[in-house]
């Protein structure tokens, strides 16, 4: 996941981010139905048994773990003067299963093992509850990917034979003028959004205030599959020296190309 999202577990809503490709689970989040709130976290990680557990799981999961201090804290975990909080437990052991957070999103997170540990010491209601609602999110995830994979695997086909059919004049890009062509954009990306739009995004922006998305959020396929090829061809055309004017005449005569054989292509059109 690339964005924080977001399960509801018996009504309270459960932050879920990932790092690294590593799913985490907010405790903070957690502790909200409980009236004892983010404190019962504190309690939980001074407990001996969920010392045991995180540092077995470290030491399986984690080849940087420091055996010798957690030896120390297991030691001295279970007497009355044993104190013990996520962030020291962090720096004294390097453990990463547990992250602590600032900002907007902040608080205490875990590995998706110890977050539902956690939920069966805070409830063993509530890590059923938990466990299910995160696997409907990655089963979710999971139906998305595979969605992408096969529109991808769709242009792909299309892109590989582009026929020549009808034209919908609306879809085809501009022939550009001299004067427009001899004009240095500040980036790659807007050089192929004016060869293949006309525009650059902040222009295009400025006159779509209210748009849901930018310019290329809300591209047709057609002009997708032709920007796919623009961003190849302009990478030659980078390695052949040539000058921004001089690639934005051959791309934008390019896509006029392009955007007229795909117009109307019967595959793209089931996929609208």
């Amino acid at each position: 996941m690339s964005k924080n999202k977001k399960i509801n577990v018996k009504g309270t809503e459960v932050t879920v981010y990932a790092q690294n490709d590593i799913d985490f689970i907010s405790l903070t989040d957690m502790t909200l139905s409980f009236k004892e709130g983010s404190g019962l976290i504190g309690k939980w990680i001074t407990n001996k048994n969920t010392l045991e557990y995180l540092g077995t799981w470290e030491k399986i999961n984690n080849p940087d773990f420091n055996y010798p201090e957690f030896g120390v804290i297991e030691n001295d975990a279970g007497v009355n003067r044993f104190i013990m909080s996520v962030g020291q437990w962090i720096e004294r052991t390097g453990a990463v299963s547990l992250v602590v957070k600032a900002g907007r999103y902040g608080g205490t997170y875990a590995h998706k093992d110890i977050a539902f540990h956690f939920a069966m010491w805070l409830s063993p209601e509530f890590q059923i509850y938990l466990i299910k609602e995160f696997q409907r999110l990655k089963a979710d995830e999971n139906d998305r990917l595979k969605l992408e994979w096969n529109l991808q695997r769709t242009l792909a086909k299309v892109n590989y034979r582009i026929h020549t059919d009808a034209i919908k004049e609306n879809l085809i890009p501009k022939e550009l003028s001299r004067a427009e062509t001899s004009v240095v954009y500040a980036s790659e990306a807007d050089l192929l959004n004016v060869a293949l739009f006309g525009i650059t995004a902040k222009d295009w922006r400025e006159a779509n205030p209210d748009a849901d998305g930018n310019i290329r959020d809300l591209a047709t396929i057609e002009q997708l599959v032709v920007l796919s090829n623009l961003e190849s061809i302009n990478a030659v055309l980078i390695h052949q020296g040539l000058n921004p004017s001089d690639r934005l005449i051959q791309l934008n005569q390019i896509a006029i190309t392009q955007m007229k054989s795909l117009v109307n292509n019967n595959r793209l059109g089931k996929l609208r």
